[in-house]
């Protein structure tokens, strides 16, 4: 691993290149913050799947990405003279410090869950009118289930046990259904969004995280569609011309590798 010193060079490189890139470059001399918002989207999504195969390579490349964007919106920041890496810098240590007064203050806690009630308390002190203000309204709709109700939990507003939380899923099941006999379309859609969200509040009282859970069953569906694919074209068939039970048995197949 690198010394603290090396660490410190290569950061100071990159800030050299991009600056000499925003001089020189006729493609970065172009971009502006509203130009790589949705690159920046893509390489965040792109360091997700890379934690999620648990490939350490492509996670410190994804990586290096996501910081050339970081570093760009401050070179951007620094030209029209709002802000600079060192304001960036110091702003994320500076909110550090002062979430974390069990670290640099007198505060006591005994465990994550104090610390993260802390951390929704402060943040209301801070002129928050909402815990929830901190939740982006961008976040894809599972990503953002997940988040509201861990904001709601840090102040308190939970269920006490996995098993309430069990029965609620239930509850909403039960609802779900009745309307699906009854046929009202809006009304199914308004039971079924319940149903997810009691699914992602259990998954939460497990410690499991919805988002993960579900990217890893597209995953392995994608790998198992694409086995049974191959297998087709092999005979020399598309999907098309074969019985669900011909599909059905390389799907079984798939399952095993």
């Amino acid at each position: 691993m690198h010394t603290r010193k090396e660490q410190l060079q290569a950061f100071d490189r990159l800030l050299t290149i991009m600056d000499e890139l925003r001089e020189q470059c006729p493609w970065d001399r172009k971009q502006t913050m509203q130009t790589l918002r949705h690159l920046t989207i893509e390489e965040t999504y792109e360091l997700g799947d890379a934690i999620l195969d648990n490939d350490l390579e492509e996670v410190k490349k994804e990586l290096g990405d996501v910081l050339l964007h970081i570093v760009f919106y401050a070179k951007i920041g620094s030209e029209t003279n709002d802000f600079d890496m060192a304001d960036v810098c110091n702003d994320i240590c500076e909110k550090l410090i002062h979430r974390h007064p069990h670290i640099y203050g007198d505060v006591t806690v005994n465990d994550e869950e104090d610390v993260k009630r802390n951390w929704e308390t402060i943040k209301l002190k801070e002129g928050k009118k909402s815990v929830l203000e901190g939740v982006p309204k961008g976040l894809p709709a599972l990503v953002k289930a997940n988040r509201i109700q861990d904001k709601v939990a840090g102040v308190g507003f939970d269920w006490e046990a996995p098993e309430q939380v069990f029965e609620k899923l239930q509850e909403e099941l039960h609802e779900f259904m009745v309307e699906v006999k009854a046929g009202d379309q809006d009304k199914m859609e308004s039971e079924f969004g319940d149903v997810l969200f009691s699914m992602v509040n259990y998954a939460r009282f497990l410690e499991l995280n919805p988002e993960n859970a579900l990217e890893r069953t597209n995953k392995k569906f994608i790998r198992r569609f694409q086995y049974l694919e191959s297998k087709a074209k092999g005979l020399g068939k598309t999907l098309n011309e074969m019985t669900l039970a011909e599909m059905d048995v390389f799907w079984e197949e798939a399952k095993r590798i």
